[in-house]
């Protein structure tokens, strides 16, 4: 919006984050989740969003399973789409920190909008901001920050966990690639206009081959298959995607050749700590619904709110989501303060998924038979949790990431 874009022109969100990350530089953090005023102003604005524009969508688009339109240009129109990207670009110029503030409220009205919401910022526009050459800011990177819907496509059939053994390949001409393969679990593919692509320019490097690309949704020999028929996060689109000698030009080779390893590593790190604030949102979302239907809802003449055994339950997913929370916002703050926080950001996705899985289901019990309808929102919530556990590297895969780290913590 208007309002929020002339604070970032004013450069107060530059001063006040810097403010914040010299502080955890210095060894002199503040707490992690007290909020500075941009901060709260961000947070805000993505809290009035969802509650005005997402959450009356929220069942039809479960339902039908798809985005509405009208909603994506909605979150353009707010600036939500672009808010690590300067102000040069389109962008509103905030930090990571305000990204996964605006993930995690939207999560709270429908998590499957977030997860628009977070590969897009996380992932697509984060690569165009740190990788990108000046020409493709100027082409792509603005219109994705003001318009165009931006994709993340690694995935393959063959390469989940294992991301790296993918088997599309680039061929290498004058002055352009030739890409060949399909890409599978595509998120934002309905929608997008832009895709990153990787593929391997030099299958006897291994993954040291991987390159990544930019691909329009209009290049020659593109298609976007079905849409997949989701458990939950309906209204996020996921698709396979198929590349038949899509060529493309090196000036819009993503980074340099070989270079796509790196790149995805570095993004995908980054990117748990939003999938963390999705889950952190969602596990919210619930508790805000089932808190009001625990005080009206009578059993023996009494709320059941007032019965110590409930309370106990409440209080105890209460403490497990303000935990959650607190790694989350320490995560990205240590990602904006430009310090290691690798085995930080695994430890905030997999607690954060634990915990909303946790939170969701105990919504439902506590709603009795009418959690188990359709009537209440809780069985959505419940369906889109279990995403958290899968995408951007398993809970395993956290695991594996948290063990090598505190066993080799000097690697």
């Amino acid at each position: 919006p208007a309002m929020w874009r002339a604070v970032v022109a004013r450069g107060r969100v530059a001063a006040r984050a810097g403010r914040t990350v010299r502080a955890f530089a210095s060894g002199e953090p503040g707490p992690a989740t007290i909020l500075s005023d941009d901060e709260r102003e961000i947070r805000e604005a993505a809290a009035r969003l969802a509650e005005r524009e997402v959450a009356p969508r929220s069942a039809g688009m479960d339902r039908r399973g798809e985005m509405d339109g009208e909603l994506v240009r909605e979150m353009f129109r707010a600036g939500m789409m672009g808010v690590e990207v300067e102000a040069r670009y389109g962008g509103t110029g905030g930090t990571f920190t305000m990204a996964c503030l605006v993930v995690e409220e939207i999560a709270r009205a429908d998590p499957g909008v977030a997860a628009m919401v977070d590969v897009h910022n996380t992932l697509v526009t984060r690569a165009l901001a740190v990788y990108g050459s000046d020409e493709q800011k100027d082409e792509v990177l603005t219109e994705l920050a003001t318009e165009a819907v931006g994709s993340f496509s690694i995935s393959e059939d063959g390469s989940g966990s294992d991301a790296f053994a993918l088997k599309t390949v680039a061929a290498k001409g004058v002055a352009e690639y030739t890409l060949n393969g399909s890409k599978a679990w595509v998120t934002n593919a309905a929608e997008a206009k832009w895709f990153i692509v990787f593929a391997n320019a030099e299958k006897d490097k291994g993954y040291k081959g991987i390159t990544a690309f930019l691909v329009p949704r209009d290049a020659r020999g593109l298609t976007i298959g079905k849409k997949e028929d989701k458990l939950g996060i309906r209204a996020s689109s996921c698709c396979p995607l198929h590349l038949d000698n899509v060529r493309v030009p090196e000036r819009f080779r993503l980074g340099q050749h070989g270079e796509g390893y790196k790149i995805a590593i570095d993004l995908l790190n980054e990117g748990r700590i939003g999938i963390g604030a999705q889950m952190v949102g969602l596990a919210q979302g619930a508790m805000d619904y089932i808190l009001p239907y625990l005080q009206t809802r009578k059993q023996f003449g009494t709320p059941i709110a007032e019965f110590q055994g409930m309370q106990f339950q409440v209080a105890q997913a209460h403490a497990d989501l303000e935990a959650a929370k607190v790694l989350v916002y320490n995560a990205a703050r240590l990602k904006d303060a430009g310090l290691p926080f690798v085995r930080e950001a695994a430890i905030a996705k997999l607690y954060g998924s634990q915990v909303a899985e946790r939170v969701a289901s105990r919504c439902i019990e506590w709603a009795g038979g009418v959690g188990f309808t359709k009537d209440l929102p809780f069985e959505k919530f419940y369906r889109d949790v279990k995403i958290g556990a899968i995408y951007e590297g398993t809970s395993n895969i956290q695991l594996q990431t948290i063990a090598k780290l505190i066993m080799n913590p000097t690697k």
